[in-house]
């Protein structure tokens, strides 16, 4: 099971923190991820970070401004998120898997969390 938290409404330029909390699986032998679906859009990988945290990935749209962290002991993946725009609006899902930068292979997904920015 993932939960993901800490989406809210926030105006354009702001920072946003979230987090997504595991169990019931080992955490530290999957890949962890972020995905976003927007409305009327796919749900798209933004960004993931492999097992032991040495690698990451993040899609061109949030390259720069969101940063993917992860805490094993915590059974925690984080994303920072920065310099917010409005096409960040989007229902964030956080999702683990077996190789971090390919969409199609994470395989537990969380609930959504979502992220609304403002104009």
């Amino acid at each position: 099971q993932l939960q993901a938290s800490g989406g809210g409404l926030v105006q354009a330029g702001a920072s946003l923190n979230l987090s997504c909390v595991a169990s019931g699986f080992v955490v530290n032998a999957y890949d962890r991820g972020w995905f976003r679906e927007a409305p009327g859009k796919e749900r798209e990988l933004i960004a993931g970070i492999r097992r032991g945290g040495f690698r990451k990935y993040y899609s061109d749209s949030v390259k720069g401004r969101f940063t993917v962290s992860r805490d094993d002991s915590k059974n925690s993946v984080y994303l920072q998120m920065k310099s917010l725009r409005p096409e960040d609006t989007a229902v964030y899902y956080c999702a683990a898997g077996h190789s971090f930068n390919v969409a199609s292979q994470y395989t537990y997904w969380g609930q959504g969390t979502q992220v609304t920015v403002s104009s």
